[in-house]
């Protein structure tokens, strides 16, 4: 059975510790970690994950918890839908698939996929056809190609370069075909930011 994602967390807050340290650590320091006030909470999610076959104990230890050595398995990116490389288009949030591809290659457990659709960012080397990796973020860099929505347009989503220029944000094609999508003043905070482009994957045949 697979750890709920709050015991993911503190899995890899013990696991990361004692490579750090050389000892797991105290329920204590697991609790002000998480900021959490209560340890009832923390034994709780420590029992859940021995019972799940990720940790093991030691009786009358104070740092007891020891991750459970298993074969390495990474998790699947799920590919939720479809993003614009032109027209905006709808983002579907229904999951299409998962693809069996490690998400820290891309540096960020959460990165998900989205399906590009059309020619405008050809000159960046994104096909239509490519999965588009998304590490999720709230904001990106001037300059940074990123998988934007754009407020009160349905959930239309483009994948775009971003250009900040004070109260004035402009979403780039990489292709000379098409127009930039400029947004100033108030209008500039209908753009939504849904993550930065972390990589492409390309399939062929």
């Amino acid at each position: 059975m697979k750890p709920t994602r709050r015991q993911k967390q503190v899995l890899d807050f013990i696991e990361r510790h004692i490579e750090r340290e050389g000892i797991s650590p105290s329920i204590r320091e697991i609790c002000e970690h998480f900021g959490l006030k209560s340890t009832s909470g923390v034994h709780r999610i420590l029992r859940s994950l021995e019972k799940k076959g990720y940790l093991s104990s030691i009786p009358g230890k104070k740092r007891a918890w020891r991750p459970v050595k298993r074969p390495f398995s990474p998790k699947k990116m799920p590919v939720l839908g479809r993003i614009a490389a032109g027209i905006p288009i709808e983002a579907q949030d229904d999951l299409l698939e998962e693809l069996q591809v490690d998400c820290s290659v891309f540096g960020h457990e959460d990165c998900f996929g989205l399906y590009v659709r059309g020619d405008s960012m050809i000159d960046a080397h994104i096909e239509d056809g490519d999965i588009a990796v998304i590490r999720p973020c709230p904001d990106v860099e001037s300059g940074q190609i990123a998988a934007v929505q754009v407020k009160g347009l349905l959930l239309e989503a483009t994948l775009k370069i971003v250009k900040k220029t004070g109260d004035k944000v402009e979403l780039h094609a990489a292709n000379p075909a098409y127009e930039p999508l400029v947004f100033k003043g108030k209008e500039a905070k209908r753009v939504h930011i849904l993550g930065r482009l972390a990589g492409i994957i390309r399939r062929r045949g």
